[in-house]
């Protein structure tokens, strides 16, 4: 591994220096509960509506909730406008297909499993961004790629246990949501949050209720009203607050703070849904995890001239 240099470690240092790690677990525990309460909300609704109707009436709720705030803020709706319309599109087709995914595998498999595959996200934006963003592969990068693999292996346990397309659909989920966060990097240097946040909730009502019509678009009951609403605003405190973690410490900080959503699932799914608590699960888990660990760490400590 190439030596970093003392730039590199001196700005390492700065950063763990600002780091504030309690108030980046405060945020953390709000993005774990966030995801938690959408995982349920999720599978509660898939027993009146199909994937399309829920990603339709869940970006309404997002959609208005951010009108709320860019209205609200000094710069008001002049911030939506946006350079890259093109790339918005394409970031949020591949969002929409992920976020799909995973309302798909909440509802078919037990959803520790569903989480610790979602997991391997970073791996593929670790794989994905040499190609897209014309960043360096690297062995460490390959390493933790195989680690990730072995890990699937572990959780999925194809020709042990039925690998099932809930399975598929959680990968398929974090491949899309690591191109998600390929085009955001990019976007990001360009639109505001709530811009992206914007055409996000907009294009992808439009997504779901066009997809949806197909198979005839189902109303939902007065008793899953509730469910909808939280869909849709933990959506969004799911990602705000993660985002917040990340601005208060590094990622190598943030990162095992996520892995608790692991448990917490666990813990969801056996209460809720009777669902065992699987050692291999939480085994291959943490070996994704760990793949995650070693290239976030090795990136931080690369030099910046690259």
């Amino acid at each position: 591994m190439t030596a970093s240099s003392p730039k590199t470690i001196a700005a390492a240092q700065t950063a763990l220096a600002g780091a504030r790690p309690l108030t980046a677990a405060l945020w953390m525990g709000g993005a774990v509960a966030s995801f938690a309460i959408m995982a349920v909300a999720g599978r509660e609704l898939a027993a009146e509506l199909d994937t399309f109707e829920i990603m339709a009436y869940r970006s309404v709720i997002g959609f208005v909730i951010v009108c709320a705030l860019v209205l609200g803020s000094a710069r008001g709706f002049s911030q939506i406008a946006t350079q890259r319309p093109g790339l918005h599109v394409v970031r949020n087709v591949f969002h929409f297909a992920g976020q799909n995914l995973w309302f798909y595998g909440v509802a078919v498999i037990p959803l520790a499993q569903l989480v610790a595959l979602e997991f391997t996200n970073p791996i593929w934006v670790a794989l994905l961004a040499p190609l897209l963003l014309s960043e360096r592969i690297t062995k460490w990068r390959i390493i933790a790629a195989i680690m990730g693999f072995v890990g699937v292996l572990i959780v999925a346990r194809p020709g042990v246990a039925p690998f099932e397309w809930g399975h598929a659909a959680g990968l398929g989920a974090a491949l899309g949501f690591a191109l998600n966060t390929i085009f955001t990097k990019e976007l990001s240097r360009t639109d505001s949050t709530l811009c992206v946040l914007f055409w996000m909730t907009l294009s992808q009502a439009a997504m779901g209720f066009a997809l949806a019509a197909f198979g005839g678009m189902a109303l939902f009951s007065w008793a899953m009203t509730p469910w909808v609403i939280v869909v849709g605003i933990c959506g969004l405190t799911a990602h705000y607050s993660l985002t917040s973690a990340l601005a208060n410490a590094p990622a190598s900080v943030v990162a095992p703070m996520e892995f608790l959503r692991l448990p917490v699932l666990a813990v969801v799914g056996m209460l809720m849904y009777g669902e065992p608590l699987e050692i291999a699960v939480f085994v291959g888990g943490a070996i994704i995890l760990a793949g995650n660990l070693l290239n976030i760490n090795v990136e931080r400590r690369r030099p910046s001239d690259r």
